[in-house]
């Protein structure tokens, strides 16, 4: 088991939490609250160990889209970069409507 935290800059707060996915083979869950100040942040728990970069790239990439103030948890058991996107997409979109 791996835990990864990550930090980003935002600047639009949500009033909503998000709850997408669950934790199952090949899958995962995404929990996002609202965070009052100027950031996201982000911990990964992962059954996976030694995907790092692969994790930095995928939720990068995510928050350069989504400038949101959250707190973000990521519960993986041996989800797919795609995977991630999709339930991170979900997760935003849940807190945006």
């Amino acid at each position: 088991m791996e835990t990864l935290k990550y930090t980003y800059p935002a600047s639009r707060p949500v009033q909503r939490r998000a709850h997408v996915g669950v934790v199952g083979s090949g899958d995962l869950e995404v929990l996002m609250e609202p965070l009052a100040g100027s950031t996201a942040q982000v911990v990964v728990n992962t059954s996976v160990n030694g995907f790092d970069a692969v994790w930095e790239n995928v939720v990068e990439r995510f928050f350069t889209r989504f400038d949101t103030c959250v707190a973000v948890e990521i519960n993986d058991f041996g989800a797919t970069p795609g995977v991630v996107l999709l339930r991170l997409e979900q997760a935003a979109e849940e807190i945006r409507s």
